[in-house]
């Protein structure tokens, strides 16, 4: 099947689908009451996966769309890590019993700076209130400019069995412009470090569509970062949203390359990553075929939630930290972003919930699907789920919806099965929207799809 016309779609914006429905429809209806109600009807069989937000950096570089703030001292991180003891604490106190752990996650900002103490004290506080034992991933998101033996020995002595590098682009240039100087020899340096460690599974973030970013820059960071042994990559475009994120007002905007620019980065780096002996992952991850997310994707049982592509399959996601998002069986939970109003809170004994949302059936139905699309690649739109049975006439309206993406290759539809061709994988995202109940009537603004 061709794929064409694909320029057309460019410039179209969509979710990353971390969460269906995203982030952006989350109500105050969902408060801490509700979280707490929520955790006590958790069944004490569900197996559990753990993320912990820690929003802080020595310096935020210029790209950066994440939650996170500048801090050169290690005092404000370490009273974070108490506070966020603290909210184990509150959070365990409302489950019936010591749930299992399969998963934990620490992202942010930079994690790695929570000072050694810190990091002991929250980890003494997840093992006193947690079932550890099959603990099958422990990650975490790292800056390549603060990676070295010591902080890779701290790693391996805390339990860390995979950790993500944030690379982005190794040309200098780029780099520059992006606010993020760190030339080859830095990653090289890390690496390094983290396998003297015994730390060998290392996932590398890449982007592209950066000010000043080539064609052949996006191709030799790809080619770098597989050449330092990545077992898994993360090519990611660069979602330029000044006006959610303030720093990124400091890019400036005519460097950026044009969405036909995007375009041709994304695909031939799709193909280097092939050619050099990757998987293709979803839409935008990559693994060696003997990794255990190509496993999981040859298995049928690849996920997605606010992580990313992953193997997870805990039916229970609870977060912490400021901002940081959790899935319960009833929906979803966004604590409090500021760091002073989430520490307020936990002091006072409350869940600090600011907002989130509670499922229906056809959420639920309409997720199931969106899922599939963006880690089978194939769907059954008529298949019953979670107690959902579509209508003929729900089925015949989504496939009416489908019609001019299938026209130009990005869709095959038989019956009422959808299949997303290889080539048109990077656009799978496009695919997906088509049955997001609130595209129509949403205000939000996203990123471009490619």
């Amino acid at each position: 099947m061709t794929v064409h016309n694909i320029g057309r779609y460019a410039t179209v914006t969509v979710p990353r689908y971390t969460s269906y429905p995203t982030a952006p429809h989350f109500t105050t209806d969902v408060d801490g009451p509700t979280y707490t109600k929520w955790l006590s009807e958790t069944s004490p069989s569900d197996a559990a996966s753990l993320y912990f937000h820690v929003p802080y950096c020595r310096s935020i570089c210029a790209y950066c769309g994440c939650f996170t703030k500048a801090s050169r001292k290690d005092a404000p991180i370490l009273a974070y890590g108490q506070t966020m003891a603290k909210e184990i604490e509150l959070v365990a106190h409302h489950l019936p019993g010591k749930l299992r752990v399969t998963h934990m996650h620490w992202g942010g900002g930079t994690p790695s700076l929570m000072p050694r103490e810190g990091f002991a004290n929250l980890l003494k506080a997840v093992e006193a209130r947690f079932d550890l034992g099959a603990l099958d991933e422990h990650a975490i998101e790292l800056d390549p400019r603060v990676v070295d033996k010591a902080l890779a020995a701290d790693l391996k002595a805390y339990g860390v069995t995979r950790v993500s590098l944030g690379v982005q682009d190794l040309n200098a240039r780029v780099q520059q412009a992006i606010g993020r100087v760190q030339p080859l020899e830095v990653v090289e340096g890390a690496v390094n470090a983290l396998r003297g460690a015994g730390l060998d599974a290392i996932n590398m973030d890449v982007m592209y569509g950066l000010p000043q970013q080539s064609l052949e820059d996006v191709g030799r960071s790809v080619a770098a970062c597989a050449a330092l042994g990545a077992d898994r990559i993360a090519l990611f475009g660069y979602a330029h949203v000044p006006w959610m994120k303030k720093n990124q007002k400091m890019i400036n905007e005519a460097q950026l390359p044009s969405a036909g620019a995007r375009l041709e980065q994304v695909r031939a780096a799709h193909k280097a990553l092939e050619h050099l002996g990757y998987v293709s992952i979803g839409f935008d991850h990559f693994a060696k075929p003997h990794n255990s997310m190509a496993q999981a994707m040859r298995r049928g049982t690849l996920k997605r939630n606010f992580q990313g592509y992953t193997t997870d399959t805990a039916t229970t996601l609870i977060g912490f930290g400021a901002s940081s998002i959790g899935k319960l069986k009833q929906g979803y939970v966004q604590t409090v972003p500021d760091i002073g109003a989430w520490t307020r809170a936990i002091e006072a004994g409350e869940l600090p919930a600011a907002r989130g949302y509670a499922l229906t059936g056809e959420d639920r139905l309409r997720g199931a699907i969106i899922e599939d699309l963006l880690t089978a690649f194939s769907t059954n739109i008529a298949e019953p789920r979670h107690g959902v049975v579509p209508s003929q006439t729900w089925i015949n309206e989504q496939l009416i919806s489908l019609d001019d993406l299938a026209e130009d290759g990005l869709c095959e539809v038989l019956g009422t099965q959808v299949r997303i061709p290889h080539d048109a994988r990077f656009l799978a995202r496009l695919v997906a929207a088509r049955f997001d109940g609130f595209a129509e009537q949403s205000k939000a603004r996203h990123s471009v799809a490619v």
